[in-house]
């Protein structure tokens, strides 16, 4: 599935439920949705707590569902065509060098 398909039916969503509305409960900003965000990302690390792995697969994929509509979402609110977003940063990742960390014996 493409990112344009994810994006139009994240937007007959949140339009379904008059978020997009001005007098909606839940303000459709990029600040909002930065917060919304970086909670339901949070709400991922939950799943790994005390764990190298996730114990519900099922569970796990909801939030990250919940993490990539979000992005969709501020990215299609700012204009953003995100995936050239992710082959712009890929192509300058791969010019990019990291240092090895240092380990200690």
């Amino acid at each position: 599935m493409d990112i344009k398909t994810l994006e139009e039916a994240m937007h007959q969503f949140v339009e379904s439920k008059g978020w997009y509305r001005t007098d909606s409960v839940h303000p459709q900003t990029s600040k909002n949705l930065a917060i919304s965000l970086v909670l339901e990302a949070s709400e991922v690390l939950e799943h790994y707590q005390w764990s190298e792995s996730p114990k519900n697969q099922e569970e796990l994929a909801s939030e990250l569902a919940d993490v990539m509509l979000y992005l969709l979402q501020i990215a299609s609110l700012n204009d953003i065509d995100l995936g050239a977003a992710v082959m712009n940063k890929l192509e300058k990742n791969q010019a990019r060098t990291w240092n090895k960390p240092n380990h200690q014996t």
